[in-house]
């Protein structure tokens, strides 16, 4: 097979030949001389270095149409997969996958001097695994859930002794009014504190998540209904949301307890709803200040049985400095109702600092905290004060490995055990 360069020699000098021949057949009648002989060659030799010329423009031109040919297939390629997704989402096209899956775990391990009681024991418990499910419709509408499998076993027991939930904690559609303006409806979080809605096991220290958030705020507490929400560009925002309520028992060993009041939207009493209204500001860098306000219609859902509604304060400030980090958060419940009253639980208050420190590397991070928390909640074993200092390692952002040690007070006497030093271990995880 002839060569792009032989080929182009062999082209050239069939040309030449054809030229010369034309020429000296007009010539034949007459013998050149050599002058002239010598005049004809420059003459072909320029045209010969016209025509390869000519070749070489030619090859580049088809060289040039055939980039753009192939640059046009791909660009029709991308609009016809672009008015794909148009035609998918219902006119609207969204940078984001369409339907996404995460979640987090926990596994701890606690290891408890009960003091007063003698009542010492080692425990580890996987304690929560969730599954996270999205999916967006459009740009605008999305839909959002989790499901949680806690203590790692659900066993269905006549007596209910079975250690495990299997729990629905959210599923909700969320809308996009405007670009300052959400709408939600469904089961969600609640828009109080600092854990609720934000408690993936490295977003926080300690292996177990602070008291007053568990006592007093009772998360993770999820409603069923509908909010709304506004966010600026001066960094503030507020949420305002109607849903079910709390249905606490006014009788038994948790009467009066907020924590034990979650219906957790199953077959959950809807006679007297809640409103929830938050203010926060995230405008300084590094600062988040925070209000909210709770309004519990009829707080055990049972006309005449002694509690009536209640009203929730909860404050919290978040202070963010280079590597330091302050927290602090106050929470207060006011309960009315003669037997909330007589039984004086009719205020629930709790509150917690919390300084630390992080060394800030991208990869094998650590952190040290120290934790002072009050709780008077309306059991005896739920009023007391509690020191607690740990570390956290991070091999990657997104796992953790957790130590603290606890120094718990009761403020009364108590042989429950309640009263305890306990050293925990954790390891938890979010993808």
């Amino acid at each position: 097979m002839t060569t792009p360069s032989n080929g182009r020699r062999a082209i050239l000098a069939c040309l030449a030949a054809i030229a010369t021949l034309t020429t000296l057949t007009a010539r034949a009648a007459e013998t050149p001389s050599l002058e002239a002989l010598w005049s004809l060659v420059q003459q072909q030799q320029a045209e010969i270095e016209r025509l390869s010329g000519e070749l070489d423009q030619t090859r580049q031109q088809l060289a040039s149409a055939e980039s753009q040919a192939e640059l046009t297939e791909e660009r029709l390629t991308i609009t016809t997969d672009y008015l794909d997704q148009i035609a998918d989402g219902r006119g609207s096209v969204s940078a984001k996958p369409r339907t996404t899956v995460g979640g987090y775990g926990e596994l701890h391990y606690n290891d408890v001097d009960a003091r007063e009681s003698g009542g010492d024991y080692q425990m580890i418990d996987f304690h929560r695994l969730v599954t996270f499910v999205g999916h967006e419709f459009t740009d605008r509408i999305r839909f959002f859930s989790e499901i949680e499998i806690e203590h790692a076993l659900v066993e269905d027991t006549d007596d209910g002794s079975s250690p495990g939930e299997l729990e629905i904690e959210q599923a909700f559609i969320e809308f996009d009014l405007s670009d300052q303006y959400v709408a939600r409806t469904g089961l969600f979080l609640l828009p109080v504190g600092i854990l609720n809605e934000t408690h993936e096991p490295e977003t926080f220290y300690g292996v177990e998540r602070n008291d007053v958030e568990s006592i007093i705020l009772p998360a993770t507490w999820w409603e069923a209904g509908a909010s709304a929400g506004g966010r600026y560009g001066n960094g503030l925002s507020w949420d305002f949301a109607v849903t079910s309520g709390l249905a606490i028992p006014t009788t038994g060993s948790n009467a009066f307890r907020v924590r034990s009041g979650r219906q957790k939207v199953a077959e959950a009493n809807a006679d007297s709803p809640a409103l929830t209204g938050r203010l926060k500001y995230t405008g300084l860098p590094g600062l988040e200040l925070s209000a909210t306000l709770q309004y519990q219609t009829d707080a055990s859902q049972v006309a005449g049985d002694g509690l009536d509604d209640g009203t929730l304060v909860s404050l919290h400030g978040i202070w963010n400095w280079q590597r330091f980090q302050l927290r602090a958060l106050w929470s207060q419940w006011n309960f009315d109702g003669t037997a909330v009253e007589l039984a004086g639980a009719d205020q629930q208050t709790g509150w917690y600092v919390e300084p630390s420190f992080r060394l800030g590397r991208p990869d094998n991070d650590w952190g040290f905290y120290a934790r002072y928390e009050d709780v008077d909640g309306a059991r005896a074993q739920d009023q007391f004060d509690q020191w607690e200092a740990g570390v956290s390692y991070w091999p990657v952002p997104n796992v953790v490995f957790k130590f603290d040690y606890r120094e718990r007070t009761l403020d009364q006497d108590s042989e429950s055990g309640r009263d305890f030093s306990a050293v925990d271990l954790g390891i938890g995880y979010s993808f």
